[in-house]
């Protein structure tokens, strides 16, 4: 990491969710003056537990509110802005098709306008840096892994939102905001674990309730497999994406770009779960398949990603390897639930990746 964030004015959106919480402690630990605009921290947050609220000072507002964004941020200008607002859960997506439309899509067009706004008649660049997910893809059969020109889609109402927030993007790029010297880029990441996350249908959570509780754990898709990641690779990648979005030239870097694993993270649910319970000290878990409704949502099989483009534009790579990355997820949720300090735990495991630089 380089001196690049000391001062810098950032603008971090969706800051009391997972990944929001993981990121500002990585920015905060870089220097740079931060700022968030997110919904209220959910119960059990990682952004609460671990004391968040004193390095970023937080607008509560959803993003869907045109007005009131223009009138919280009036005279505000941030250097750069990371995009992690939305409604990311798949199933979620199905039971509510609607809120994961507004929220995603119409979320981030009034983010694009208030950052129109922004720009005003200032000539200092801006850069911003808007999370997708993998699932932007419009789905092939085999071991197809995508590359960011694949034909983007989605066949449930999240990644199809996704797929359109792209769209969204790359026509605000065109029409308006490379005119106003707004360099804009998304980045496409998914599948990430780490302490912290309590979502709801979301495998590790789920995993990690089951133990607590001494419940069965129960699978819908143990054979799908995931590049499994943790979340402070692609963060790391979004961070420097910035960095050279800002200091390189206009065509520095590609306008979407994929964060993945190496291969040999891509595995299934089962060998997650099966890595996971062996890493989680004194795990009593058992493990059944669910198949009650699995025929509604549709799982795809297989989702792997191409990240050439990161590597040579960016000089990225995956740090923490598949066992590591379960290693450091289950060690986490261990400690806490021991009653470590969520915060001393995050900055040390952020600290330890930092090392693996």
């Amino acid at each position: 990491m380089s001196g690049f964030w000391q001062g810098k004015q950032v603008l971090v959106t969706g800051h009391t969710g997972f990944k929001g919480a993981w990121l500002t402690l990585m920015l905060a630990r870089l220097g740079a003056q931060l700022r968030g605009l997110a919904l209220p921290a959910e119960d059990n947050s990682l952004f609460d537990k671990a004391g968040l609220a004193d390095l970023i000072p937080g607008d509560i507002c959803d993003l869907r509110n045109r007005d009131q964004l223009a009138e919280m941020f009036a005279g505000y200008r941030p250097d750069v802005v990371f995009h992690l607002a939305a409604q990311p859960l798949v199933r979620q997506s199905y039971v509510d098709p609607v809120e994961t439309w507004d929220s995603n899509v119409t979320g981030t067009l009034n983010l694009l306008e208030l950052l129109r706004d922004m720009a005003g008649s200032e000539v200092a660049p801006m850069t911003v840096v808007v999370a997708t997910t993998d699932k932007v893809y419009a789905p092939v059969a085999g071991r197809h892994a995508f590359v960011e020109t694949d034909r983007l889609g989605g066949h449930d109402p999240y990644s199809a939102s996704k797929a359109a927030t792209e769209l969204l993007v790359a026509s605000y790029r065109q029409s308006f905001l490379q005119d106003l010297d707004i360099r804009i880029v998304t980045a496409r990441a998914g599948n990430v674990i780490g302490g912290g996350d309590w979502a709801e249908d979301r495998i590790i959570p789920d995993l990690v309730r089951a133990i607590v509780a001494e419940q069965p754990l129960h699978l819908r898709y143990p054979a799908a497999v995931r590049p499994w990641q943790h979340v402070l690779d692609p963060l790391a990648g979004y961070i420097r994406l910035a960095e050279v979005a800002t200091m390189g030239s206009p065509d520095a870097v590609p306008p979407a770009l994929n964060f993945g694993p190496d291969a040999q993270a891509e595995k299934s649910v089962a060998d997650l779960i099966a890595h996971a319970k062996a890493a989680y000290p004194h795990a009593d878990l058992t493990v059944t398949q669910d198949t009650s409704g699995t025929g509604h949502w549709v799982e795809t099989g297989r989702l792997c990603l191409c990240s050439d483009a990161a590597r040579r534009s960016l000089g990225w790579a995956p740090r923490w390897g598949f066992e590591r990355s379960v290693a450091e997820t289950m060690t986490w949720y261990a400690a806490v639930q021991s009653s470590a300090d969520p915060r001393e735990v995050t900055e040390a495991q952020i600290a330890r990746f930092e090392a693996a630089a």
